[in-house]
């Protein structure tokens, strides 16, 4: 129940996002971070244990801080950006620490998704059973796939976060015209590095959910429904109080390439329990 309870919190934090300005903003904007993670970290903890919940956010806020540290220090992988000064609380290397939160925050569900999609459930993933002998029953061809749609997840979560942000003035990139259709401020380059860090990512989750023990609570009901709430609730907010459709519309498709999958095989399941 407490991660419900958190999610819940995330969802009125956010639902208060565009009806501020100013520091205000800012620190709703911090708030939202911090719900997300920690919503995020408590239902890993439930359902898998705290190591792996420990081990998720090591890899993801990890890997996401030096990709940061490195990106806004020399411009690879993302492209040459840099975070405004002091609004969104501490800095290591002029990259703010709530930034590798996000990562964990916003991963997280689309993780859960991506292997819901592959015909992965928590369930059936990890290292040892009773007597110690490995009891992992997912294929290559199933990591393979949940390792794709967590790549193809992250980039379309991040056609919500980057125009959202960048239009809040949190961020400022170098190069503002070689973009998207209507999101011409953001390089096609921050794309490709999303790619390439979330890969990073994906395989070392991988590694890690061979190591672990399985789930030993397999509900995914939190989770799914911070994804739901992200991809739609955000196509919402940037079309009609943000002023953002460009955004609207590419991250409405780019999370929908797996919301709407999602949504089909819950329709199915409903129709034959």
């Amino acid at each position: 129940m407490i991660p419900a309870f958190a999610a819940v919190a995330l969802v009125l934090v956010q639902i208060a996002y565009p009806l501020s300005a100013g520091v205000a903003r800012d620190r709703v904007t911090v708030a939202v971070v911090v719900l997300s993670v920690s919503t995020a970290l408590l239902h890993a903890v439930t359902t898998r244990g705290w190591r792996w919940a420990a081990g998720f956010f090591v890899i993801v806020s990890g890997t996401g801080l030096g990709s940061e540290i490195v990106g806004t220090a020399t411009g690879v992988p993302y492209g040459a950006y840099v975070y405004a000064a002091d609004r969104l609380g501490p800095a290591l290397a002029d990259v703010p620490l709530v930034v590798p939160l996000a990562w964990t925050g916003g991963l997280y569900p689309i993780w859960v998704v991506a292997g819901l999609l592959a015909g992965i459930d928590a369930a059936s993933t990890g290292g040892h059973g009773a007597g110690g002998a490995r009891t992992d029953r997912v294929t290559a061809r199933a990591r393979v796939k949940r390792a794709a749609l967590l790549v193809v997840g992250a980039v379309g979560w991040d056609l919500f976060l980057d125009p959202q942000m960048v239009a809040d003035g949190q961020w400022t990139w170098s190069v503002t015209d070689a973009g998207l259709p209507g999101l011409a401020q953001i390089p096609y380059t921050n794309y490709l590095g999303w790619m390439l860090v979330a890969s990073l990512m994906a395989a070392l989750l991988t590694a890690l959910d061979r190591l672990l023990p399985r789930a030993h609570d397999p509900s995914v009901a939190v989770p799914l429904a911070v994804f739901a709430w992200t991809w739609l609730g955000s196509a919402l907010a940037h079309a009609v109080f943000l002023g953002l459709p460009a955004s609207a519309a590419w991250g409405f498709a780019g999370m929908g390439l797996l919301g709407i999958p999602l949504a089909r095989q819950a329709a199915a399941r409903w129709r034959n329990p």
